[in-house]
């Protein structure tokens, strides 16, 4: 009886060990079988004549679909130096730089303002199998600088394949400070509800939170039009937005080459986000949205002036 139980909590265990291999391998990114088919529609999309980024998007690790609007435009642009850089990444395992981390081995560095966050990151697998290093910091428009100059001092090029910006916040004044590093690609994540016609932003502050900010999560970050005209200040052409109207991409323009750049009016995609849940318990969708922050001050950068939504 003893032998013959002791047979079943054998098998028993190594079926559990057998259980463990497969939550291990499932939770190891670099051997998802995602990311094996997101090469294969990557290699698909080259081909493809497209009109708009959005006409080539694929999600691996990205939020949306911009893992495969960055396979297009890195397969479409000359980049000496295979490195990115970007912020907000939280524990970094929904970002955009990821995929590429991993299916294209760039180097790259991430800040986050949440300790816990990289604790996790060093503690993830791409952490030592790939040249990534993470910073803990929460972001200024006086600090930035000096947190990229960190990552120049290890001894990358200061013109860095792709820069990727998302705090939910002071996004606009960030981008504008930064003069330290010179990106072919700037990916910036912007405020649908804002609209195309006034080039707003929030006014600055350094520690703006977007949770406590306005309780309709509504009031961050900026217009489209905000950054269309810095980024045309710096020199970027505007290629367009992702399919879920979140995330605009700048390309420099000594590197533009063959690739279409848009208007305003022709690359905005309006987001589609119903985050906020009113009184009714019904959730606040379209033009709607921009009436629960009405009154709400927005930095004019055409103007530069304080005015009232």
């Amino acid at each position: 009886m003893i032998k013959k139980l002791s047979r079943i909590l054998k098998s028993k265990n190594a079926q559990l060990s057998r259980i463990d291999n497969i939550h291990s391998i499932l939770d190891n990114d670099i051997k998802s079988p995602k990311v094996n088919l997101g090469k294969i529609q990557a290699t698909l999309n080259r081909s493809s004549n497209i009109r708009y980024l959005r006409d080539i998007e694929f999600q691996v690790f990205s939020q949306w679909g911009d893992d495969g609007i960055i396979q297009y435009l890195i397969d479409k642009i000359n980049i000496p130096n295979k490195t990115f850089i970007e912020f907000g990444v939280e524990n970094y395992k929904e970002a955009n730089t990821r995929f590429l981390l991993i299916n294209n081995n760039w180097s790259g560095y991430v800040i986050d303002g949440g300790k816990d966050n990289i604790e996790y990151i060093k503690k993830d697998s791409v952490f030592w199998a790939f040249d990534i290093h993470a910073k803990c910091a929460f972001i200024t428009k006086d600090n930035i600088n000096k947190l990229l100059s960190e990552f120049i001092k290890k001894g990358y090029d200061p013109e860095i394949g792709i820069l990727s910006i998302d705090i939910d916040g002071n996004d606009l004044w960030v981008w504008k400070e930064i003069n330290v590093v010179s990106p072919i690609i700037v990916i910036v994540e912007y405020n649908a509800v804002l609209g195309i016609e006034k080039a707003w932003s929030i006014p600055y502050k350094e520690d703006f939170y977007r949770h406590d900010a306005h309780d309709s999560f509504q009031y961050w970050g900026a217009s489209l039009k905000a950054f269309y005209n810095l980024g045309q200040s710096k020199g970027y052409a505007f290629l367009g937005c992702n399919g879920n109207g979140n995330n605009a991409y700048f390309v420099r323009r000594d590197k533009l080459g063959g690739l279409r750049e848009l208007t305003l009016s022709e690359g905005f995609v309006d987001s589609k986000f119903r985050e906020y849940v009113d009184a009714r318990g019904e959730r606040v969708g379209g033009r709607a949205r921009l009436d629960l922050i009405k009154g709400m001050p927005m930095y004019n950068a055409e103007t530069d002036k304080i005015e009232n939504i």
